[in-house]
């Protein structure tokens, strides 16, 4: 197969943001502090895996994570142009909108069942399930996902794209 092959993909929305390392590590530290929840048990288990093989912290790995969230929610608004948000700022629901590394380190978007079905509806691909109990439209909407993190910087872009 070559490039030529795929399937052509349309841009729906772009989202890009950055992480202050420094002070994202203080929020994870401060006493009482609930902004781990934020964060699935998988996305804390590979954060901490990363950090001990590169030996740095995990604050840096979740906090390109959390870059990585907040830029994947920009995009899903772009998308909607002038159509109503799903979620609120209050709503959002963090921890089911997953940043997980695949078998090859590469960063990817894994959001929940209720999530995906929001997405879908609100960006008008369909609501329903087919016979495999798979959301109608799934195969349409593709997420590309990049995140970084150096020195005390993290940052994340986030398209949003669906199926020509």
């Amino acid at each position: 197969m070559s490039i030529d092959d795929l399937p052509a993909a349309r841009v729906l929305g772009l989202g890009h943001d950055v992480v202050d390392v420094q002070s994202f590590a203080e929020q994870l530290d401060m006493p009482g502090s609930t902004f781990t929840a934020l964060f699935s048990a998988r996305e804390r288990r590979q954060c901490a895996m990363r950090a001990q093989l590169k030996g740095d912290g995990e604050a840096c790995h979740l906090a390109a994570r959390w870059a990585g969230k907040e830029a994947v929610i920009k995009a899903w608004d772009e998308a909607l142009g002038e159509l109503p948000a799903p979620y609120d700022v209050e709503s959002i629901p963090w921890s089911r909108i997953e940043i997980l590394d695949d078998s090859r380190g590469r960063p990817h978007v894994v959001l929940s069942d209720g999530v995906e079905r929001r997405l879908h509806e609100s960006l008008g691909c369909g609501s329903g399930s087919d016979d495999d109990g798979r959301i109608a439209g799934q195969a349409g909407i593709i997420w590309h996902l990049s995140l970084s993190h150096d020195g005390p910087i993290a940052s994340a872009v986030a398209l949003c794209c669906r199926n020509a």
